[in-house]
Parts: structure tokens; C-alpha cells; sequence
């Protein structure tokens, strides 16, 4: 049986401490100066030490008077949560710095433009069942948890988001979930979403996932997690042997811009490929961080070189405090037109707007179909050349 010292040593030798250890040696950040590589690798210390107020994020930023203000009016739930492992990525001083802007408040934030809504998708009222979303005929979306890593400005459940620490209740909810499942058995389609579910224990999430599993209709089990790019220390080899004992499940993950794919992040992502996980990704259009074609297609070109399949580009929703980040819709629009046909259809997700009030998803995209009659389509391609397809 090894010894402490031989058991550190060997861990000393994994990829991913050797990258926490280069990432403490080369941090300016003094908060982190002397952590050891093996508690920087204990996703549970990454929790425990988030950044949460203004006093320890001025030792990792410099900030700006719009971040003082937000950070002095943001409280309660969703105020600020940030990683260690997320800091790190952090550009001291850019306040346009992709990864600062989605994570740190502003007062931007406390501005509310007229069409805004607290809950924009209406999940509350397609809610049958505590923590359950019920508004495609064949699939759902279970809310098994509130709790983040890292609380995203742009988030579109920040009415639910950091409410409270509970752990109790889960599974009692879980349990009416799954009542419901069996008394609507069309449901094929399970999305076990939050907050993030990976925040959950092993053992609590292995109960979620299981009884979910065990419905007999339920074909098709997701989990919804940004933790793998936000927290990717939570992917531990205890996880992944037990999420691969359900399957088919399929992780979907959410990146908004290429720097969020480090090699730290790639080595969770290569965990879950390599246990037989598909993984897909979402993104949110954002404006200032990857509204420009060139960076779109730079992220969806390394989603796939850690193979991770791009799966939406979402307008970012109607939902209170987020009008800073919100594009037009022609900005998407323009987007997948610089991606189809300019690089391969693998690279180009499906963007879409969440209609508001509890639409759903609607997808939008440029018109290639200029008229049709009977037999008769003309199209253009993406060079925009006409051709005309007969269909007799």
C-alpha cells in the first residue's frame, strides 16, 4: 500500500497538476502565491475559496469604476461568484477581457430596459412539478439544483440562481419528478439542468441520475453543466466511471469564447469523451465578447479539436439586467452566414431565439430559399450565386 509521499508524488506526476502547478508558479495573482497543486486540483478548495467580494477581487483586477458600482449594488443572490481556476484566465487589465466581462458585476447590470422580464422562457409557469419544465411534447427540463460554481452575468436563471445552499429536498423533489415522468410516458427526453447539477456530490447526483434512468420511457438522459469550462477540477475519475454506468447519457456544455478552452479544460472534456460521453455545446451571442464572426468560428473550430460537437448559438434572452450584452438578431444572423459553407458543417450550431414568454426555441438563419413555386426552388449558396433545383 503506498505511503502519503508516494501517493502526492504520483499525483504530483498527473497532466492536470502539473498545469496547476505552472499556473501558481506564472500566477500575479497574489491570493494564489502559495497553494499547493494538490488543493488547487480539490475541486471542493476551488469552492471554498471563490472569489465573493470586492476586497479579494482587487487582488486579481484592476477595477474600473463601472465594476465598483456594480460590486456595491450586487447582493443576495447572483452578487458574484468567481473560481480560483476561472481568476486565473482573468486579464488584469482589459475590462473588455472575455472572461472578466461574463463573470465580474457592473452597473450596467442595474439598468432594466422595458422588454426585460424576470423569468423571459417561463419556465415557472410550464412547471407542473417542482423543478420541472414541461414544454416540448416528448422532452423536460429538471432544475435539480440552484447552486453555480461561477454565477455568469448573463445568466438567464439568476431569479433562481444562488438562492440558497440546500441540499435537503432534492431528492424528495426528484421523487415527484420521476411520479410525473411515469404518469406521462411520451416523455422521452430528459435534461437535467440548474444551476449546475455538477455541483451536486457524487453520491446525490448518482441518485438523480439513477432514478431518472430508471423511468422506463426515458430514452434520451442530458446534463446541462458550464462546470467542465468554469470548474473543470470537478471532473474527477470517480465521476465519470459513475455517469458511465448510465448510459446513453450525454453531456451538454457551455462555452462562450475560445479562451475558456485550456489545456486544463480539454483534459475534463478528453475524461468525459473517452468514457463513452458524446458532448455538444451551447453558446450565448454576446455582445463585445464573440459577436464578431472571426471569433465565432474560432471557438466552434476548438470545440471541435477537443471534440466537442457546437450544438446553439442562443440570442441572449429578455431577462432583467442584461441589456448590455444583447445583440441584434441580425448580428446571429450574420454570424452563421460567415460559418456556412465557410468551414464544415460540424462547425456551424443552430442559432436561435427563445421566444419570449415561453415560446421555445425558434431557429433563425440566413434565407437561402429566394422563391419557390410549384416544382420550382431558386437558391443561393453561401457565395451567393443563384442556382434553381426542379424537382421534376
Amino acid at each position: 500500500m503506498a505511503t502519503n509521499g508516494v501517493a502526492e508524488a504520483s499525483q504530483l506526476l498527473k497532466p492536470e497538476t502539473i498545469i496547476a502547478k505552472k499556473i501558481l508558479e506564472s500566477s500575479r495573482i497574489s491570493l494564489y502565491k502559495d497553494v499547493d497543486p494538490l488543493d488547487w486540483e480539490d475541486w471542493h478548495w476551488q469552492l471554498k475559496n471563490r472569489i465573493r467580494n470586492k476586497e479579494d477581487l482587487s487582488k486579481v483586477v484592476n477595477l474600473t469604476s463601472e465594476e465598483e458600482k456594480g460590486l456595491s449594488q450586487a447582493r443576495g443572490r447572483m452578487a458574484m461568484s468567481i473560481t480560483p481556476y476561472w481568476a486565473t484566465l482573468i486579464d488584469v487589465d482589459d475590462e473588455n477581457c472575455p472572461i472578466r466581462r461574463q463573470s465580474i458585476p457592473t452597473a450596467n447590470e442595474f439598468v432594466v430596459s422595458p422588454h426585460e422580464m424576470v423569468d423571459p422562457c417561463a419556465e415557472d409557469r410550464d412547471s407542473p412539478v417542482p423543478g420541472l419544465v414541461h414544454r416540448y411534447p416528448d422532452r423536460v427540463l429538471v432544475l435539480a439544483t440552484d447552486q453555480c460554481a461561477m454565477y455568469c452575468r448573463h445568466c438567464t436563471r439568476r431569479r433562481l440562481v444562488g438562492e440558497t445552499k440546500e441540499t435537503a429536498g432534492i431528492l424528495e423533489r426528484i421523487d415527484a419528478i420521476v411520479d410525473y415522468l411515469k404518469a406521462n410516458r411520451k416523455v422521452r427526453d430528459v435534461l437535467i439542468s440548474g444551476g449546475d447539477p455538477l455541483m451536486l456530490e457524487d453520491e446525490v447526483l448518482e441518485e438523480v441520475v439513477g432514478k431518472i434512468r430508471a423511468v422506463n420511457s426515458v430514452e434520451f438522459l442530458r446534463i446541462g453543466t458550464r462546470v467542465p469550462v468554469t470548474l473543470p477540477q470537478r471532473v474527477t475519475p470517480s465521476l465519470v466511471t459513475m455517469l458511465k454506468k448510465y448510459s446513453p447519457l450525454w453531456v451538454s456544455l457551455h462555452f462562450n469564447h475560445p479562451k475558456e478552452i485550456t489545456k486544463r479544460c480539454k483534459i475534463a472534456c478528453d475524461m468525459l469523451v473517452e468514457s463513452g460521453i458524446p458532448l455538444g455545446s451551447q453558446t450565448v451571442l454576446l455582445k463585445g465578447i464573440n459577436d464578431r464572426p472571426y471569433i465565432m468560428k474560432k471557438l466552434m473550430h476548438e470545440l471541435l479539436k477537443i471534440r466537442v460537437r457546437p450544438y446553439y448559438i442562443y440570442q441572449c434572452d429578455l431577462v432583467r439586467g442584461t441589456h448590455h450584452f444583447r445583440t441584434p438578431v441580425a448580428t446571429g444572423i450574420n454570424v452563421i452566414e460567415k460559418l456556412r459553407g465557410h468551414t464544415t458543417g460540424y462547425a456551424v450550431p443552430v442559432y436561435v431565439v427563445d421566444g419570449p414568454g415561453g415560446g421555445g426555441k425558434i431557429p433563425v438563419g440566413p434565407n437561402y430559399v429566394l422563391s419557390q413555386a410549384k416544382g420550382k426552388y431558386v437558391l443561393r449558396n453561401y457565395k451567393g450565386k443563384i442556382y434553381t433545383y426542379l424537382e421534376e
